[in-house]
């Protein structure tokens, strides 16, 4: 078993700030620091960290060799990470202020300009028993997923940055839906009724997760586990790589929701998107005591 995850590299400036800036304010940070973000980088360093064979399809430009360095340090497979001509890597602007909320500007530079022959050769060697992770951050997300449900594998769809048009184009080749809750509502009044999806992963940040079993009706719900935070950045992409990584191992939903729980946990305790997530030995003590 495996995961591939036609995932977004970014370069993240994170900038900290006493407060938000309100319109037309200017402010000056107190610090900044560079580091490696993007969705989809963040479930595949989450998802390699929790244990799972992990490979990365994505795009960066011709320079930042330290990304790649950085992707395999932590465990991702990055043979499939392309490097385009005349393209920027992607990279986000992040604002954070002292209660650890955040505000962020994308630009998407080489996660957009990946073809549908980008995907050909990696995600052929996709099994049944295999998953598939994206994100809306890249281009060529449906063909991708087709390949997948193709070949048998599961599609796990992260809904961010939400565009109900990239869901409806997709939904008909995902597995489960991941979404936070304020995407979730967006998605509910948009399309209400039935989704053609076997479950639906909802992120409520301190208010925990829930896992809605669109084929039994069964909802499956788990707590956050209370910390003090210190960045929330990443930490949605943290749940969602350990939840997939432990249904790709054969976890039932409960124990991949508490391990994917105690993960972002222990995530928003550390500044930083991919580089703070933490590996699997952290995280199987921390939850071990805890109800």
């Amino acid at each position: 078993m495996a995961i591939w995850n036609l995932g977004s590299i970014n370069i993240d400036h994170v900038y900290r700030l006493d407060h938000l800036p309100r319109p037309g304010e200017t402010l000056a940070s107190r610090s900044y620091a560079q580091g490696l973000g993007g969705k989809g980088a963040n479930q595949s360093i989450a998802a390699a960290r929790a244990g799972a064979i992990t490979h990365h399809v994505g795009a960066i430009g011709p320079e930042d060799d330290w990304v790649i360095d950085r992707l395999r340090d932590r465990g991702v497979c990055t043979a499939d990470i392309l490097r385009l001509p005349g393209q920027a890597t992607g990279h986000a602007i992040i604002l954070l202020d002292d209660q650890a909320e955040n505000s962020i500007v994308i630009h998407p530079g080489a996660n957009r300009a990946i073809t549908p022959a980008m995907l050909q050769k990696p995600l052929s060697a996709m099994k049944p028993q295999d998953m598939l992770l994206i994100q809306n951050e890249t281009g060529c997300q449906t063909e991708a997923a087709r390949i997948a449900r193709r070949a048998g594998a599961r599609v796990i769809y992260s809904a961010a940055p939400f565009d109900i048009d990239a869901v409806r184009a997709i939904l008909p080749h995902a597995t489960i839906l991941a979404m936070n809750a304020g995407e979730a509502e967006a998605l509910f009044a948009a399309m209400p009724g039935d989704l053609p999806v076997q479950g639906l992963l909802i992120t409520r940040g301190g208010d925990g997760a829930e896992y809605r079993d669109l084929v039994t009706g069964e909802v499956h719900r788990q707590a956050a586990f209370p910390v003090n935070p210190v960045d929330t950045t990443g930490a949605g992409d943290t749940f969602t790589g350990y939840f997939a990584a432990a249904l790709d191992r054969g976890d039932a939903v409960p124990a991949a929701l508490r391990l994917a729980a105690g993960a972002a946990a222990l995530k928003v305790t550390i500044p930083g998107a991919g580089d703070a997530i933490p590996g699997i030995e952290e995280v199987i003590p921390f939850i071990a005591n805890r109800t």
